[in-house]
């Protein structure tokens, strides 16, 4: 069977070698008798599991030990409440920065807790670009800045990280690009990510906080909503997503086999590199993203005639290339390359896209 390439922007493509290492330990893990999914949470077993899970993502982010790694359930939708209840610490303002629905998202749930100030917003030209810094109008009394560095839905990225006032927490949804390069972890009060799109799979979200941030929830927070308490008890003051967090490791230990954070950018960079020149080529195809600030994990386009979309994905799918359609807010297309998806499925696309056009030019 020709090789499938899945496209989708998540849950997303897992290394190959992950999956078939997850197949070989499904019924028994490591001579246990059992399957992860079957295990206690609080069983020796797993507990090495998470102890490495964690210690590899340290050693893959260079993740200093004042920062406290949180394995929680609720996807990143729900750390828009948990950023604002946790980090507002006596203080009444956030700023955010909106470029993309899901910055929407996140700040029309902060504004159930605080006056949140948008600080700058590329919503004017349809978040097709990243406000500069120096157009912000940062609040010098906000809790904390917010951010997402990446745009799923969009495909606009931050290839930066904002300069902030030091006393200042910055916060950022790395949901859609984290660990798909290196990045100065010191720069942040807080980073959470949903795992299901370049870390693992749906169920897991990761959230890496400053120690000093814990502590000063607002009152009333539910508890499984106040990260100190979730940071006292290792992840474990519930059951967490057990098996996620599993897979999610076996993601690190392929990383780090693949090289770390620097390596895998290079090859992240070559596949982003590869289809951004042949859009740029073309005139049946069109990126809309401003090209400095265009995602090297989810790259949106459209066809000259829209009504050829539907044949597009058709023969795309017939061609092994799943899961291209654009998200229904935007239509298009939509290929997300995240760090899984190998730099020959980014080739097998290019040529299918090239044949495509020249059949109907």
């Amino acid at each position: 069977m020709d090789a499938i390439y899945n496209f989708s922007a998540g849950p997303a493509v897992l290394p190959k070698e992950v999956l078939e290492q997850a197949q070989d330990e499904m019924l028994d893990w490591h001579g246990s008798g059992m399957s992860v999914m079957e295990m206690s949470h609080r069983g020796k077993e797993f507990m090495s599991i998470a102890a490495k899970t964690e210690h590899d993502l340290r050693e893959l982010a260079n993740i200093p030990r004042n920062y406290k790694i949180l394995f929680l359930q609720g996807g990143a939708s729900s750390q828009f409440s948990m950023v604002p209840l946790n980090l507002l610490r006596g203080k009444t303002k956030a700023d955010y920065i909106n470029t993309g629905q899901w910055s929407t998202k996140a700040i029309e749930e902060a504004r159930r807790y605080c006056t949140v100030n948008v600080a700058a917003s590329s919503e004017d030209a349809g978040f097709t670009y990243i406000p500069p810094q120096q157009q912000w109008n940062l609040d010098p009394n906000a809790a904390y800045v917010h951010y997402t560095s990446n745009e799923t839905i969009g495909g606009v990225e931050f290839h930066w990280i904002p300069e902030i006032h030091t006393d200042i927490p910055l916060v950022a949804d790395m949901s859609s690009d984290i660990l798909s390069r290196p990045i100065d972890v010191t720069r942040f009060g807080l980073i959470y990510a949903g795992a299901q799109k370049n870390l693992g799979p749906a169920g897991l979200v990761l959230v890496i906080v400053r120690e000093d941030l814990l502590g000063m929830p607002l009152p009333g927070t539910p508890t499984l909503f106040n990260y100190q308490i979730h940071a006292q008890n290792d992840s474990m003051y519930n059951t967490p997503p057990t098996y996620a967090l599993y897979i999610t490791g076996l993601v690190f230990e392929w990383l780090k086999r693949k090289g770390g954070l620097t390596e895998i950018e290079k090859i992240n960079i070559a596949k982003a590199t590869l289809l951004y020149e042949f859009l740029d080529s073309s005139d049946f195809y069109h990126c809309p993203v401003a090209k400095t600030d265009r995602s090297r994990m989810n790259v949106p386009f459209t066809l000259k005639n829209p009504e050829l979309d539907s044949e597009f994905l058709k023969q795309a799918e017939l061609n092994g290339l799943l899961q291209l359609k654009g998200h229904r807010s935007v239509g298009g297309m939509r290929a997300s390359i995240y760090n899984a998806m190998p730099i020959e499925g980014v080739e097998k696309l290019v040529a299918f896209m090239k044949e495509f056009a020249n059949q109907h030019a």
